[in-house]
């Protein structure tokens, strides 16, 4: 089986895609740092050089590449991978996935980004006073395909490790 992590920006998919990997005793693949090292670049540096276009299709081709794989993992999408292509019916289509998409209210949302906005391509030239207005309207138009997610979780106010054994008890 492999396990899609998804969810908006600094919703803790990788943190809590790799607990929940080695808790499974499955590899943990971050989709992002997969497409870094194919491209020998770093995503921040892809979306200045090439333009998001190209990322978002390079973006696909490795998700496809990944999902075509045999063995069992765990893997952490990027906040907008579930949005483009058809990225989303790719994944709900493979008979050996299961989706799980970690849900936070935009204030926790927030709180995370504008403490890492330098790291995150789509934030870092934003005030702080529009970061708030940019998540709720990115989670307006994406809340339709995060939310065809096989499983939804409240990602508020929990432990990493709480969220982690709430996962794997919901997937028993």
């Amino acid at each position: 089986m492999k396990f899609i992590f998804l969810g908006y920006m600094a919703s803790g998919k990788s943190t809590i895609g790799r607990l929940f990997a080695q808790k499974r005793q499955l590899n943990f693949i971050d989709l992002d740092a997969y497409i870094e090292e194919k491209e020998g670049i770093s995503v921040t540096e892809i979306f200045k050089t090439k333009g998001e276009i190209y990322f978002r299709k390079q973006e696909n081709l490795y998700l496809k590449e990944l999902l075509s794989k045999e063995e069992e993992f765990v893997l952490a999408l990027g906040g907008g991978t579930p949005c483009y292509a058809n990225n989303m019916n790719v994944i709900l289509e493979s008979s050996d996935t299961i989706s799980i998409y970690l849900k936070l209210k935009i204030s926790t949302l927030f709180n995370r980004l504008s403490k890492e906005k330098s790291q995150r391509p789509l934030v870092a030239d934003l005030e702080d006073n529009d970061i708030m207005e940019f998540i709720a309207k990115h989670l307006f138009e994406r809340g339709y395909y995060y939310n065809q997610a096989n499983v939804i979780v409240n990602g508020d106010d929990k432990e990493v490790t709480d969220l982690v054994t709430e996962i794997n008890r919901l997937l028993s």
